[in-house]
């Protein structure tokens, strides 16, 4: 059987240069799983894949879009289901390498098949919510979808705009799109979580941010600042540097807001990833082990 391999971990946790070794090995290209890496023009400060990396290893779903460019889980979920048939016909292993929970998800386990919100009804509630707050939204969510305003994180204005999308497009609750049942794929999928001690991680993520500085990361988000309306912009790093650039934040405040937030960020992607049993957890460090494990996963029976 063909097998779809996963690796992920938090942010800063080393998944590029392990992927690269493994992909070369395996003799796979690599399918980004990173919701910003997608994006063309912020190469610096989602840490996307260099030239010379690319040129090492192929690479799919790296700066691809524009930052106006609407994408989601579902259409990555779409196009990478598109992809595979044909990276299979020439290869047994293909890697899929990122943190984006929701991307990886969508892959492995399928999401319900929410509608896609046209354009109208997205900049309907985009300005309801800068008119407005998240308030007024969150209190219309309760009334109408009780059930998934129960579950829902209130604070995410994402997340509540979005139920409210689908509820207004469609007339239904968002709960009534949720099956939450895992689909069936025609490959096997193994997944590689990395792992390291929270201090390593924490300090790793903290010289990342100056890294990022030294190689540009400040002219970078004044070049994009126009276009910090954009969802490809709602993110840790470039709110920050924004607020900056308004005048409102000193730079070293802005980057220690940075480093804190990434740090939240990493924690909440490793409770995510620890919830699902079927991750097998590495050291970045254990090369070989990891290498035994893909091999003797893809060639157990099927």
């Amino acid at each position: 059987m063909k097998t779809l391999v996963v690796l992920l971990g938090p942010t800063g946790i080393g998944k590029t240069e392990l992927s690269l070794r493994l992909a070369e090995e395996f003799g796979t290209p690599i399918l980004n799983a990173d919701s910003r890496q997608i994006y063309r023009d912020i190469p610096i400060g989602t840490a996307a894949p260099t030239l010379a990396e690319r040129q090492r290893v192929p690479h799919y779903f790296v700066g691809l879009l524009g930052l106006e460019e609407y994408y989601s889980a579902a259409r990555y979920e779409e196009e990478v289901l598109h992809l595979l048939p044909s990276l299979f016909r020439s290869r047994d292993v293909v890697m899929l390498c990122g943190g984006a929970m929701l991307y990886i998800d969508a892959v492995c386990k399928g999401i319900d098949d929410i509608p896609t919100i046209d354009d109208a009804t997205r900049e309907w509630m985009r300005a309801r919510y800068r008119d407005e707050g998240l308030a007024p939204l969150v209190a219309e969510l309760r009334d109408l979808d009780p059930e998934y305003a129960a579950v829902c994180d209130l604070q995410n204005p994402k997340r509540v705009v979005h139920a409210l999308e689908v509820c207004h497009q469609s007339g239904r609750t968002y709960t009534s799109f949720r099956t939450r049942q895992a689909k069936e794929r025609p490959f096997r999928i193994v997944k590689i979580g990395l792992q390291r001690e929270r201090a390593e991680l924490f300090a790793r993520i903290n010289r990342r941010v100056d890294q990022m500085m030294d190689a540009g990361w400040l002219d970078e988000a004044r070049r994009v600042l126009p276009f910090r309306h954009c969802n490809s912009l709602n993110t840790v790093g470039y709110k920050e540097l924004f607020r900056h650039l308004d005048g409102d934040w000193p730079l070293d405040f802005a980057l220690e807001k940075i480093r804190r937030n990434t740090r939240v960020y990493a924690k909440k992607q490793i409770t995510w990833f620890k919830k699902d049993p079927a991750v097998q957890w590495f050291s970045p460090s254990q090369y070989d082990e990891i290498r035994y494990f893909i091999q003797n996963a893809a060639w157990a029976q099927a």
